[in-house]
């Protein structure tokens, strides 16, 4: 992971010396050696009201790895391009209504929210995971495919997210995120819970998910989708899990995830520590009293 997230955090040192607001497009995140051992974070900061926080500076911020401090050598208050992958649920249960309000509410994210400069991957799950538009920021390209969807089967949400990490290892962004969208209850993985969580630690990809809950929903409580499960997967990778009571409210959930996406810090610093292949914990703080945090809590440092 290391080296994944120094190329990233290497990226993230050119675009700030060359200008705060520079085009990443262009810039190759692929793999390589940039001879120095960074971790680069993505933190996201509200206030006592939940109100997203723009506007800090470095010195504000603290970060601790293993609970030791840390300096942070590279910093960024300004938008960092995003590479997204987008994991929508097609299961048998999104039929009707529900698919309807997802494709409407997917295609506004990706195609009005999010910025010119970011890229995105759409994949649709059931039983298994299917990629149904690799990277691209291209609407032309998604758009008639999100429309060809079609519900049936079961659901698959950890295969999903099992196959969707590896994507960003060809991604062409800085930052690196996961938007899940789901109505139902993992019934059809082969992978758990806990398999995500540790992809997710050698991973610099945090994640959201939409859980879509409606109080009429007559379907057994072991059916129904299960945010307590979601939580424990996207808030230690520094997102967070939002419940929604009608597939109407997506679009209003993912134009918040948006908004965050808008308004993330990107911080960096030097590890002292070698790639051990150990978990090590991360904290990040700021000096502001009230305000909170939420950003990844800890990582493997992969040999």
């Amino acid at each position: 992971m290391k080296q994944s997230l120094a190329a990233a955090t290497l990226v993230l040192a050119l675009i700030l010396m060359a200008h705060a607001g520079a085009q990443t497009g262009d810039v190759p995140m692929r793999r390589f050696k940039s001879g120095v051992d960074l971790v680069s974070i993505t933190a996201t900061v509200a206030d006592a009201n939940g109100k997203l926080v723009p506007g800090l500076t470095r010195d504000q911020f603290q970060v601790y790895e293993d609970a030791q401090p840390q300096v942070i050598t590279h910093f960024s208050s300004e938008r960092v391009p995003i590479g997204l992958g987008l994991l929508l649920d097609v299961s048998d249960s999104m039929r009707g209504q529900r698919i309807a309000d997802a494709r409407a509410a997917v295609g506004h994210f990706l195609f009005e929210l999010l910025s010119q400069d970011d890229e995105f991957f759409v994949m649709s799950f059931n039983h298994a995971p299917s990629v149904i538009a690799p990277w691209t920021s291209r609407p032309d390209q998604v758009q008639p495919r999100l429309d060809a969807l079609r519900p049936s089967g079961g659901t698959s949400i950890y295969d999903a997210l099992m196959a969707a990490v590896p994507m960003f290892e060809q991604r062409s962004r800085q930052r690196a995120s996961i938007v899940v969208i789901s109505d139902g209850a993992d019934t059809a993985s082969d992978a758990r819970a806990r398999d995500v969580r540790s992809a997710l630690l050698r991973s610099d990809a945090f994640v959201y998910a939409i859980a879509i809950d409606p109080p009429s929903d007559t379907r057994p409580i072991n059916a129904r989708v299960n945010p307590y499960a979601l939580r424990e997967i996207t808030d230690d990778s520094g997102g967070r899990t939002e419940v929604v009571h009608d597939s109407a409210d997506l679009g209003a959930a993912t134009a918040r995830i948006a908004e965050e996406l808008n308004q993330q810090y990107v911080l960096a610093y030097t590890s002292t520590r070698a790639p051990d292949g150990q978990y090590h914990s991360l904290r990040v703080r700021v000096t502001l009293p009230d305000h909170k945090v939420r950003a990844r809590r800890g990582y493997v440092a992969v040999r």
